[in-house]
């Protein structure tokens, strides 16, 4: 899994009643394994390093341009 700033980060919901989490990556920590800093949807801030499946990364604008 790659990351890049601006990307959209998915995270699964652990329970099926509980919809998942939408951030945009700020910022990459760490490249293996990924280490990266999300604003999510409501503001708030952390540092996530998602296991296997567990998060899906969509190409934000400026990694689009990049490919």
């Amino acid at each position: 899994m790659r990351a890049h700033v601006g990307d959209t980060i998915v995270v699964e919901s652990e329970r099926a009643a509980q919809s998942g989490r939408v951030g945009v990556i700020e910022e990459v920590l760490q490249e293996d394994p990924v280490r990266v800093r999300v604003r999510w949807e409501d503001g708030h801030e952390s540092v996530l390093s998602p296991s296997a499946g567990a998060a899906k990364i969509m190409l934000g604008k400026e990694s689009a341009a990049k490919d």
